[in-house]
């Protein structure tokens, strides 16, 4: 996940080098607002589905190969092919990264018991921004110090980075515990008890009828959809503000510009150890946890932006806002981005493509509707419609969550080789159905799948 934020956000960095300055007309030049005093201040759906059907290892393994390798054409498609050339070899680049999301889902299904989804799942997908915190500064550093003119050592050291990492990962990281030849078997029997998984278990076709009226799935896909809505106002429209209205381009500092990513990476790691100790307590159920960290992920950024739209002028206590939002975004691991697990471990990569893919789609609707608001009118008055709106999307989706969300596995997971008078319950424990006849034999409950027939 790292190596994926990296290959995106260093383009950022990189086109500040790469693009002639002089050629750019000058009615081309970005609005600025008066209102501040200026100041010298340094400064994809397809692959859940395949992924499900043929396994997701080798699509991500490869996929960010692809995406890896390509970043070694970046500055020949640039010098040679110009604007064209770079955008057909980034569109590859993008090819690339469309399984990494679905594909470790699916992964972290097979291998992450349901009381370490929120600190292992957080710990994977937190590596974007741990990415971009290392990518910001150091992309900064070898443009102004590279080989090559600079700008081109950023993709040639991240594609490298990129393409050993693949490598090793296709070599040594297996689909799941059953396939592993050096796994011990303690550890085996424990990720498969936890989960309920067989090495015999049948691929279902995927319940789209259920899915479609699954009224937790539309919480986690509204959630998902308003999360990257509010996050490309709070890490791409916040920063265009600061720039035209305070005159102050987060950009110019590798520092600053990577101080919300690194509050939101520290602070996603500390909260899900809270999540996962509040479900395996059982402090709380699954449900209830899943809720508060996706509350405290959305209404959180909500009150910021609220909060940076009547900062007025003020640029550090824009930044602090900033930062305290997203860092306060990072329970989002622990809350919706995690729960397509806890509905269906087995189809948890088509549920993450359906909502990446929908959400992709929605944030980019947040720099469609800033520019529409401030289009030759970038004043304070304008920016706060900007914040209120996405502060209204923040709190809309994230209590469509809290009302319809579930952290109970659905039965339309239809796990085939599961015994039917089992059921999963709220703190994911196999559960008795009250017309078993194992109610009748013993008040444990197996834990085990292949003890279940048995024990009945």
């Amino acid at each position: 996940m790292a190596n994926a934020y990296v290959m995106r956000t260093n383009m950022s960095v990189a086109i500040v080098a790469m693009v002639n300055h002089t050629a750019i007309k000058k009615e081309h030049s970005d609005a600025f607002n008066d209102e501040c005093p200026d100041r010298n201040l340094t400064e994809l759906i397809p692959f859940g589905i395949l992924a499900e059907k043929y396994g997701a290892l080798r699509f991500l393994g490869y996929g960010m190969l692809i995406n890896s390798v390509f970043a070694f054409f970046v500055p020949v498609a640039a010098r040679r092919g110009g604007a064209l050339g770079l955008s057909a070899v980034r569109f590859i680049q993008g090819l690339g990264e469309g399984p990494i999301v679905p594909c470790t889902h699916a992964l972290l299904a097979k291998w992450i018991p349901p009381n370490e989804r929120s600190r292992m799942g957080t710990a994977v997908y937190s590596g974007a921004q741990f990415g971009t915190v290392v990518s910001m500064p150091l992309s900064g550093l070898l443009a102004e110090y590279g080989f090559d003119g600079g700008w081109p050592s950023i993709f040639y050291i991240f594609g490298a980075v990129g393409t050993i990492w693949s490598l090793a990962f296709i070599k040594w990281v297996y689909e799941d515990p059953y396939v592993h030849p050096t796994i011990g078997e303690s550890e085996r029997n424990h990720i498969n008890n936890s989960l309920g998984t067989t090495n015999d278990m049948k691929i279902p076709s995927i319940p789209v009828k259920s899915i479609a009226t699954s009224l937790p799935f539309y919480a986690i896909l509204l959630a998902h959809m308003g999360h990257n809505y509010g996050y490309e106002t709070l890490l791409t429209e916040l920063p265009t503000y600061m720039k035209q209205v305070l005159k102050f381009s987060l950009k110019s500092n590798g520092l600053l510009s990577s101080l919300p990513y690194l509050s939101m990476w520290i602070f996603s790691l500390f909260i899900s150890i809270v999540a996962d100790w509040m479900i395996s307590s059982k402090r709380l159920s699954l449900t209830s946890t899943r809720k508060i960290m996706n509350s405290i992920g959305q209404y959180g950024p909500a009150l910021a932006l609220i909060a940076a739209s009547y900062t007025g002028c003020s640029r550090f206590l824009t930044l602090a806002i900033i930062t305290i939002g997203v860092g306060l975004n990072g329970t989002i691991y622990s809350g919706f981005k995690i729960n397509h697990l806890d509905l269906t471990p087995r189809f948890a990569c088509v549920l993450m493509a359906i909502t990446n893919c929908s959400a992709n789609l929605a944030g980019l609707l947040a720099p469609i509707a800033a520019g529409n608001l401030i289009h030759k009118e970038p004043t304070i008055a304008q920016w706060q419609k900007v914040f209120f709106i996405a502060a209204a999307v923040y709190i809309f989706c994230g209590t469509f969550f809290n009302i319809f969300s579930s952290g109970k596995t659905q039965a339309w997971d239809n796990r085939e080789n599961d015994n039917e008078d089992y059921r999963v319950d709220d703190h994911s424990e196999l559960q008795h159905h009250p017309n078993s006849e194992a109610e009748h034999q013993s008040n444990s409950v197996p834990t085990m799948p292949d003890s279940l027939e048995k024990a009945k």
